[in-house]
């Protein structure tokens, strides 16, 4: 786990739908994730000065907010990580974008498009099933980008489509996640967890575009993991509490209307 990685878990896990928190309380709970306080001070700079997160004082208080774009982010990764899986209405979504100029941006672009359920039919072509249009076009407007939307069903080999998608690195990922074994009992162990597992699970947003049951290839163990990461996390948060109240943070995003 990077510093300023695991600072987007903590946002995403313990701040959200907050945008910002004291820096107090970031640097206490990666201490407990074994990061010195110079290494968390200087992730926070980092960020700040790409852009990422703000910095304000409130008397003695520092405190860091999340960025319109970040906090955009998050908020998408939350839906996907937490939502219900949308009904599938027996259609396939094609957008077909200008892609940025520049291949950092370009590479960004699309690790984006991906995190929000598309996969590459072809360079410049997207295929998404359970992916959102309002979010899609927020994400390029934020690209400043203009795109042609399509309705339908690829051409084709049937399930030849299927091979938009990394669900062979999906698959291995998932098996990685320890979600089988004993549970920690004590707070700060619960907290370690959990912030582990979320940190894991929602970089498996970029492999699998979370299709609905009746589009999955035989085998593919994606939804039942899905499933049984959900219920660990409910379990590990309610362990995890009395550290996390201890730092004074609101907690609404481990509310059960929290998405």
């Amino acid at each position: 786990m990077r510093a300023r990685s695991t600072l987007f878990t903590l946002f995403l896990e313990y701040v959200y739908p907050e945008r910002q928190t004291p820096a107090r309380a970031l640097v206490a709970m990666m201490e407990a994730l074994g990061f010195s306080e110079m290494a968390v001070r200087a992730a926070l700079s980092r960020s700040a000065k790409r852009g990422w997160v703000v910095a304000s004082r409130e008397g003695r208080t520092a405190r860091y907010a999340l960025s319109d774009r970040v906090y955009w982010q998050v908020g998408q990764v939350r839906r996907r990580l937490y939502g219900p899986l949308p009904p599938w209405d027996g259609s396939f979504l094609l957008v077909l974008p200008e892609e940025p100029r520049a291949r950092g941006e370009r590479e960004r672009f699309r690790r984006e498009m991906a995190l929000l359920g598309y996969g590459s039919l072809q360079s410049g072509v997207y295929l998404g099933v359970s992916a959102e249009p309002k979010a899609t076009r927020e994400l390029l407007a934020f690209y400043g980008l203009k795109a042609t939307f399509f309705r339908g069903a690829p051409l084709g080999q049937e399930g030849a489509w299927l091979g938009a998608f990394p669900l062979e690195r999906a698959e291995a990922h998932y098996r990685v996640l320890d979600l089988e074994g004993p549970l920690p009992q004590d707070p700060l162990e619960a907290f370690r967890t959990l912030t582990r597992l979320v940190h894991e699970m929602r970089k498996i947003l970029f492999l699998d575009p979370l299709l609905p049951p009746e589009l999955l290839p035989p085998g593919f163990s994606g939804l039942p993991l899905r499933r049984r990461f959900l219920e660990v996390r409910e379990a590990l948060k309610g362990r995890a509490l009395p550290f996390l109240k201890a730092l004074g943070l609101p907690l609404k995003a481990l509310s059960p209307e929290a998405r």
